[in-house]
């Protein structure tokens, strides 16, 4: 009997038991239920992650050449107008002072133009106008009473020479008949009759030509002659022509541009910071060469720096431009960062392999770029970060 009671009542200790375990795993299995009905009943929180990044600005010189030194290296900080590196001159120095000496010249041949001629030049014009005119004058009133005078006292001792010579022929012709003359007193007097008569000849035809007086030809030529020396006399007293100094002036113009010109590339020789910026990526060394216009150094412009996010098609009616928001960056202990949205993308796009957020990946999702605010002193660029979304101004 007493064994009998003992197995009865073990019996029943282990009912009780199974009875226990089983409300106890009743009551964690409708535990559990409720707490995931209210996990998917209750909202998701609206995060988006993303890196910290900046503006790559790539800096290069519009002049090229050999490198002749490199001041900086990767990664590190630098200050606005810091020298990058600088390019070797070759023979920019010399185009400078070649353009330099070609606008002196330019300029003074302007400056001449612009003052017209010189006095001196002036006077000796006006000095030749005079002497053209005193010609015109001269052969316009002809001979002078008393030149022609002379010339008929000459024509008178030309006839005198003429009848003194005749007389001797005649002589001399007698004396010949009588077989008294020589040969060569005869040929003596034959001769000095001939010089008298061309003489003669001669002083007549100057008379004649002075009694004419001046010939018109001449006096037209005279009166062409006076009428150059006057304007040549006009020319150098009115000055240059305006269009000449103007072309003057449009010389010297072209020039400056050249010494300008020459100067900038020069002033590219050295390349600096734009901006404060960290040097990301620069594979410079003295002697390299380096292409015009092609960029040499890439930087991070550390003045902006922002967050891009990418957030889901049905959470986008939640996010507007201009609305601020915080940033969570890890590693700082939870520190949140002022930031405001300053882009979101028109077009939807599949979202990148390398963003990641809290809730299911959405096969649709729309970039924002976010923009930092503040801690751009302690943040860095490439930092994971968090969008807080949930603790954002209200659309």
């Amino acid at each position: 009997m007493v064994g009998g009671c003992g197995t009865r009542r073990s019996r029943s200790a282990n009912i009780i038991v199974m009875t226990r375990m089983v409300v106890v795993i009743l009551l964690f299995a409708g535990g559990a239920v409720g707490w995931l009905s209210w996990q998917q009943s209750r909202p998701r929180p609206f995060v988006v992650s993303g890196f910290v990044e900046a503006d790559p600005v790539r800096v290069g010189s519009r002049v090229g050449g050999r490198i002749a030194e490199v001041w900086i290296e990767e990664g590190r900080r630098v200050q606005p107008a810091e020298k990058l590196f600088r390019i070797d001159p070759f023979d920019l120095r010399e185009r400078l002072a070649r353009a330099e000496a070609q606008l002196a010249a330019a300029r003074a041949e302007h400056a001449r133009l612009a003052a017209g001629f010189r006095p001196d030049e002036i006077e000796q014009g006006r000095a030749r106008r005079d002497q053209a005119a005193a010609a015109l004058d001269k052969l316009v009133a002809g001979p002078r009473p008393r030149e022609i005078e002379i010339a008929r006292e000459q024509l008178n001792v030309a006839k005198a020479n003429l009848d003194l010579a005749q007389s001797e022929f005649d002589r001399i012709v007698g004396l010949r008949e009588q077989a008294q003359a020589a040969q060569t007193e005869y040929d003596r007097a034959v001769r000095a009759l001939k010089a008298a008569q061309a003489q003669i000849a001669a002083t007549g035809q100057q008379l004649a030509l002075l009694e004419e007086g001046t010939r018109s030809e001449d006096i037209a030529q005279a009166r062409a002659a006076l009428a150059e020396a006057d304007s040549a006399l006009r020319l150098v007293s009115e000055g240059f022509r305006k269009e000449e100094i103007d072309k003057a002036a449009a010389e010297v113009a072209a020039v400056q541009a050249e010494v300008a010109a020459a100067q900038q590339q020069l002033g590219e020789l050295i390349v600096s910071s734009p901006c404060d910026c960290v040097v990301e990526a620069i594979q410079l060394r003295p002697g390299d060469l380096v292409a015009p216009n092609a960029p040499a150094v890439t930087l991070l412009d550390l003045g902006q720096m922002w967050v891009r996010a990418y957030v889901p098609e049905s959470r986008l009616a939640l996010v507007r431009l201009g609305q601020r928001v915080p940033i969570r960056v890890d590693g700082l202990d939870g520190t949140r960062f002022a930031a405001h949205v300053s882009y979101i993308a028109r077009d939807a796009e599949f979202i990148p392999r390398n963003v990641q957020t809290p809730e299911e990946r959405s096969k649709q999702v729309f970039r924002v770029k976010v923009t930092l605010d503040e801690g751009l002193d302690r943040l860095r660029v490439g930092m994971s970060a968090d969008v807080l979304f949930d603790e954002a101004d209200p659309p």
